[in-house]
């Protein structure tokens, strides 16, 4: 049995492979007492069943301020909490079904795969750039695994392209102090900043509408009540960290694995038609998002033999969920040919993955063509040299050096 320290995703070694400390914990300890979170109690799920089955059982809340009483209640208003936490994955219904109808509209995969073209094009003209680098090292990361998502997200939101740069500070920082008590409390001057630069985008496009994901969603506040403007702020911070957080891991933990596993993609590039298929086993394999977003016990109930009371905090580990046996055969090997792979890297139930078709996509093609057009790509540094970030909630790395 793993001791805690085991589970300390900061660690490079863990971090690495934290496969066999999950493998442990799913076999004896599968509904695990991380201890203390905010002064509650804190679990961490590592089971698939038992993952699906909290991730889709509304007893396990998403909003906090269902744990509060009426003076935290007061003593939060307009803080930079409320400011960014008032969006889908925070809400429970019937809140979080009224702002998904609405966003929902604009992430149909009919709408998604109309922008395929763009999506193409931007990955083309970023992999022109690398080309030029022939022999030279090169962090994959900057070059096209984080430049690619950015640029789509905000060109579909309308925001200036200009201010990319900003929106990569502002959500490291937020998504490592997630989870995680120790570094929140450094990060809330980034959130601040954050949340002002959405307010003053929100008002610029009120007086100059714009057709685009933030002129849509600021229309739809106007037209009656559909949207505060809490949740209008809320709403957009969400889409610009999500919008592109995630994706950058898929392609480089994607081309990771692929660069790990010359047969795999001797497989891939053999037969180009095996992508949509790979893709969903990146997402298994090495999942961009280790754990779920925060959930707590809205009842004292028992689960999995534990009991858990109100309040307390849980977590699904999407990453051991995707490695459980009990669902996959031989987890912990790629295989881009897998056909029973019902991965949780998405999540489950009414909160999954509002841009799963956006991410699927972007995913495809980048990786698609990034080893038809350099066939010859490779590490430039051994494995064991590769800085993950720190963050328990993602799986991703810092950088990615390669050359061809």
């Amino acid at each position: 049995m793993p001791d805690a320290s085991q589970l300390d995703l900061t660690l490079l070694e863990t971090k690495a492979n934290p496969y066999p400390a999950f493998a442990a914990l799913r076999a004896h300890d599968p509904i695990h007492a991380l201890g203390m979170h905010n002064g509650r109690r804190a679990w961490l799920i590592t089971r698939y069943e038992d993952a699906v089955a909290v991730l889709k059982d509304q007893r396990f809340i998403k909003d906090p301020r269902k744990l509060l009483t009426p003076e935290q209640l007061e003593e939060r208003q307009g803080s930079i909490f409320a400011m960014t936490n008032t969006h889908m994955l925070s809400l429970d219904p019937p809140d979080h079904t009224r702002l998904r109808a609405l966003i929902n509209l604009s992430f149909t995969p009919r709408l998604i795969e109309q922008i395929r073209p763009r999506i193409q094009e931007i990955t083309d003209e970023l992999i022109d750039a690398i080309e030029q680098q022939r022999g030279a090292e090169i962090d994959l990361i900057d070059a096209f695994a984080f430049p690619l998502p950015i640029t789509v997200i905000t060109e579909m939101l309308g925001v200036p392209w200009e201010d990319r740069q900003k929106f990569r500070t502002w959500s490291n920082a937020l998504l490592d102090g997630v989870n995680n008590p120790e570094t929140f409390e450094h990060v809330q001057a980034q959130m601040f900043e954050f949340a002002m630069y959405v307010r003053n985008l929100i008002e610029t496009k009120r007086e100059q509408p714009t057709d685009d994901l933030v002129g849509r969603l600021i229309a739809a506040e106007a037209d009656g009540d559909k949207l505060n403007e809490m949740e209008l702020i809320s709403m957009i911070f969400l889409l610009l960290v999500a919008g592109h957080e995630t994706t950058v891991n898929l392609i480089s933990n994607g081309t990771l694995a692929l660069l790990q596993h010359p047969e795999q993609k001797r497989l891939l590039q053999n037969d180009s038609t095996l992508i949509k298929n790979a893709v969903e086993e990146f997402l298994r394999f090495h999942s961009p998002v280790a754990r779920s977003t925060s959930r707590w016990v809205g009842e004292d109930l028992e689960f999995g033999g534990k009991q858990m009371q109100r309040g307390d905090y849980v977590e699904m580990s999407l990453a051991s969920a995707n490695h459980d046996p009990e669902m996959f055969a031989s987890p912990d090997e790629l295989d881009l040919a897998r056909t029973e792979n019902r991965h949780v890297a998405f999540g489950m139930g009414i909160h999954y993955c509002l841009g799963a078709p956006l991410a699927r996509l972007e995913g495809q093609i980048a990786i698609g063509t990034l080893f038809r057009r350099l066939p010859e790509l490779r590490l430039a540094v051994e494995p064991e040299q590769l800085i993950w970030r720190p963050s328990p909630l993602l799986f991703g790395l810092t950088k990615l050096p390669v050359m061809f």
